[in-house]
């Protein structure tokens, strides 16, 4: 069985491109409501922190790829 994922109580969480943009806490959260949700910029530096419950956040695969010459 999968572990429920809580906001407030886990001290990072993994995730993967696919299910960018990130806000926390995120969608299935057991306590969505812990806290206002707020977007996080997660894509340039590969991990972000959230300023309201200190869950930090590390992308799976390192800092996105932006196309060049756009």
């Amino acid at each position: 069985m999968a572990e429920k994922i809580t906001c407030c109580d886990k001290r990072y969480h993994e995730l993967d491109p696919s299910e960018l943009p990130l806000s926390c806490p995120l969608p299935g959260m057991s306590h969505w409501d812990g806290h206002p949700r707020v977007f996080l910029a997660i894509e340039d530096t590969g991990e972000a922190r959230c300023p309201y419950c200190g869950t930090l956040y590390i992308l799976k695969g390192g800092p996105l790829q932006k196309a060049a010459g756009h």
